[in-house]
């Protein structure tokens, strides 16, 4: 296979946890050809949905001498046996636009993964809406005065944006914090933006549970990202401890139940974030954690996508 990497610079990579990487490293181990490109350097002209791409070969090395590229060249994206979008967040317009040319490439016959509109609808944190028998309670508004009534019937809330990613801008709130109307107001923008409260889980204390589904199959174990030193966010970029852990029963009920809707949206690959028996996130722009888990237990997660990949190629052919 031809497979088309979009994602962030290559340069930017820290191979020894990077999933996208890891995906590249499964591919070359089966002689599958790699090609990359940023989101920037799709485009649309003459009516055809083409990218600047180059060929990439994996040199075996670490540190930032780990690939070769060729030289670009420009090349219809539907040339290529599946387009892997990998950027990472924030969802901004820039990264709207990616997904609409995507989409307009999957209608000139290019495949796509994860499909166009699924990332356009899946709002990592508004997902989990859809699945409302999984979830803590929840409020998603721009108005100050409902968020401070939710702080205050639940006692302990999360506040979060709509389109964060590593934790960033998560607040924890109680009705007695002197700067609960200053969150609130701070991260609605004095009313102008929409954001979400959860009711705080206190099993966070145990860890956030990284959940990958694959091809609407849930992987084994799962990496709990448990907070460090006083902070209530278990992300690995806020400092987080991994720790790889098989599936309870109660994280195989959550990722079966949602694994009919993903396949149907066309999403091949979703990292779900789960909190003790709720679900807080569903993850479909580049769900991380490949490396973690491969390091830590007996599964290829890598290969099970490009298992999956090759598998969704064959039938769509």
């Amino acid at each position: 296979m031809k497979i088309l990497f979009i994602a962030d610079p290559l340069a930017g990579f820290k191979i020894k946890k990077d999933s996208t990487f890891a995906m590249m490293e499964a591919a070359a181990a089966r002689q599958h050809a790699i090609y990359f490109c940023e989101a920037r350097d799709i485009a649309i002209e003459g009516g055809r949905i083409q990218a600047d791409v180059v060929s990439v070969s994996l040199t075996g090395k670490d540190g930032k001498d780990w690939f070769r590229a060729s030289d670009g060249q420009r090349l219809p994206l539907n040339s290529f046996s599946a387009v892997v979008m990998r950027k990472d967040p924030p969802f901004d317009l820039e990264y709207l636009y990616a997904t609409q040319l995507l989409t307009l490439a999957e209608a000139e016959g290019a495949r796509v993964f994860n499909k166009g509109q699924a990332l356009r609808d899946f709002n990592e944190k508004l997902a989990i809406l859809n699945f409302a028998e999984f979830t803590a309670p929840t409020l998603v508004t721009s108005q100050p005065s409902r968020l401070l009534a939710f702080v205050r019937q639940h006692h302990d809330a999360i506040l979060k944006p709509l389109d964060g990613m590593g934790g960033s801008s998560i607040f924890r709130a109680r009705p007695d914090d002197p700067n609960l109307n200053v969150i609130i107001e701070t991260l609605s923008e004095q009313g102008q933006r929409t954001i979400m409260a959860q009711r705080y889980i206190p099993e966070i204390r145990d860890g956030d549970k990284r959940i990958l589904v694959i091809d609407g199959v849930p992987v084994d174990y799962c990496l709990a990202r448990i907070p460090q030193g006083g902070d209530n966010r278990g992300n690995l970029a806020a400092g987080g401890r991994g720790e790889v852990r098989p599936l309870s029963a109660r994280d195989r009920e959550i990722a079966e139940g949602l694994a009919p809707e993903l396949k149907r949206r066309g999403i091949l690959l979703a990292g779900l974030d789960v909190i003790g028996n709720y679900l807080t996130e569903v993850n479909v722009t580049s769900p991380t954690c490949f490396r973690e888990i491969m390091n830590h237990s007996d599964i290829d997660v890598a290969g099970l996508f490009i298992d999956a990949l090759e598998r969704a190629v064959t039938e769509r052919r």
